[in-house]
């Protein structure tokens, strides 16, 4: 992200229509100036339409997508022309195909994805973008340039939260560059006042998009546990160019887990006033953080003191929001019976289904929330990209490829290692879900609730009803969160109750 930063540049994207007629084709036009940008570009290009947002490049959202169309460019020399129409090869269209938008009236933004590493699309540091145009059914040209790079994000320290940017040699060796890993550090109150105290720390690890910024405080948070226990508040970045590594280590993320437990922590134990033992540690995260925690605690299970997880994503593949990813004749799309699957709702409504989503994401590129699974769980493909899961034309799940997923199925894990793991996981799992949950996430959890009870263990997993994946955390569920983690940490240190 930092080298392309550096790079100065501008596209020039044209677009017009041949006449007013519904059938007629959008025809587009881009190029790089030579004068602006003097190296081949290699990578994704966009135009994004909105009727609804100011700035088109700041979609599409989830529950809210827009048209938009994307093009794989290889190559693009300056001053080279690349005319694109709906015969254009390879070129992709959502919610429909270029040929059949209506863009008469649209808002329209070029976007270009020069930095590989970042997530996101239209946001993303190191990405170009050009001013906003309204198309004209008229002929006439609305241009588009290309000359504005989304600045580098700029963490805001305060007196009580720091960065911690730490390098990795696991993570820089995967990926053959320098990789830091960042989190947020909210010191608490006393921090300053007792310079010789030390403190737990609650290791926070956000939901799909979230980051370290979402840490940062001007002032300490008021510690209203029956205990007053003091803590570090540690809020991970989850983010790497594939989506949401969930601390997973993988063939495609590389040892994201193995870089947080033996680099990341012990940094943060030198450069803070932590309490450096196990019993000093705990784990909380929300959907992709609530599983990324869970996770973490199954994986490392003698580093921690406990996890608190709220609606993780599937923690049992047999149900991945209603689809058993390692049955036969599975189809991301339809179900058995030939219904469309479901994938988000909303007040009991459906508002997305799993197709198109997928054909959202597709469109958009690596990053998304879906592809992400297939980073974090399955293997490297030849082309080093992640061998997909399910065939993105006809929902078709590929078994060969979820076998794979089998490594990072928390309720078989558990089931098949409860001898040696269950005595070091005594005290320390803590789950808990909405039987509404919005992403039809509840049926996996129901099934690891099951599986817990038949081994024995004393783990807290809990099924609330009417709660949803966005009202479950709500301040009531912090506060008994906060109040449990304080009274296992005295449990174990009661010389530092006060």
């Amino acid at each position: 992200m930092n080298r392309l930063s550096v790079w100065m540049l501008a596209a020039v994207v044209s677009v017009s229509s041949t006449s007013t007629k519904a059938d007629d084709l959008w025809q587009f036009s881009l190029k790089f100036t030579e004068s602006v940008h003097a190296e081949p570009f290699t990578g994704r290009v966009y135009i994004i339409f909105s009727l609804r947002n100011q700035e088109p490049r700041t979609g599409p959202s989830w529950f809210t997508p827009e048209q938009f169309i994307s093009l794989d460019v290889e190559n693009l020399k300056p001053g080279e022309t690349l005319r694109i129409s709906d015969r254009t090869p390879g070129l992709l269209g959502h919610p429909v195909p270029l040929a059949d938008m209506k863009l008469a009236g649209y808002r329209a933004q070029a976007v270009a994805r020069f930095n590989p590493w970042e997530r996101t699309i239209g946001t993303g540091p190191g990405n170009g973008y050009s001013k906003v145009t309204v198309i004209e059914q008229t002929g006439e040209q609305n241009n588009l340039v290309v000359n504005t790079l989304i600045p580098a994000k700029q963490f805001r320290e305060t007196r009580w939260t720091k960065l911690l940017s730490a390098k990795s040699k696991l993570l820089s060796d995967f990926y053959g560059h320098d990789v830091s890993p960042n989190a947020s550090v909210t010191l608490p109150a006393s921090y300053d006042s007792e310079p010789a105290r030390r403190y737990p720390v609650i290791y926070t690890i956000p939901g799909f998009g979230g980051d370290h910024f979402g840490g940062v405080r001007d002032e300490p948070l008021a510690e209203d546990n029956p205990g007053k226990v003091e803590f570090i508040r540690v809020t991970l970045d989850p983010g790497c160019p594939l989506g949401h590594h969930v601390f997973a280590d993988s063939a495609n993320n590389g040892p994201r887990g193995k870089a947080l437990i033996e680099e990341f922590i012990p940094e943060l134990d030198r450069q803070f006033r932590t309490i450096a033992k196990p019993s000093a540690r705990f784990l909380t995260g929300h959907s992709s953080g609530g599983w990324s925690s869970l996770w973490v605690q199954v994986t490392y299970p003698e580093h921690f003191a406990g996890v608190w997880s709220t609606s993780p994503d599937p923690v049992d593949f047999r149900d991945f929001q209603r689809i058993n990813m390692y049955a036969d004749g599975e189809n991301m799309f339809v179900d058995r019976d030939k219904n469309p699957r479901p994938l988000a709702r909303i007040g009991g409504q459906v508002r997305l289904w799993y197709q198109g989503f997928d054909s959202m994401e597709w469109v958009l590129g690596p990053g998304g929330q879906l592809h992400s699974f297939e980073a974090a769980f399955s293997e490297r493909g030849e082309d080093g990209k992640p061998v997909l899961a399910w065939d993105r034309k006809t929902g078709a799940v590929n078994t060969q490829t979820t076998a794979n997923w089998k490594k990072y199925d928390i309720n078989l894990i558990l089931k098949e290692n409860w001898d040696s793991l269950g005595p070091k996981l005594k005290g320390k799992l803590r789950v808990y879900m909405g039987d509404a949950d919005t992403f039809y996430l509840e049926g996996a959890t129901i099934l690891l609730k099951k599986t817990l009870e038949e081994l024995g263990s004393d783990a807290v997993i809990e099924i609330q009803p009417g709660k949803n994946h966005f009202n479950l955390p709500n301040a009531a569920m912090m506060q008994r969160i906060r109040t449990d983690m304080s009274q296992e940490f005295l449990k174990a240190h009661p010389e530092e109750k006060r």
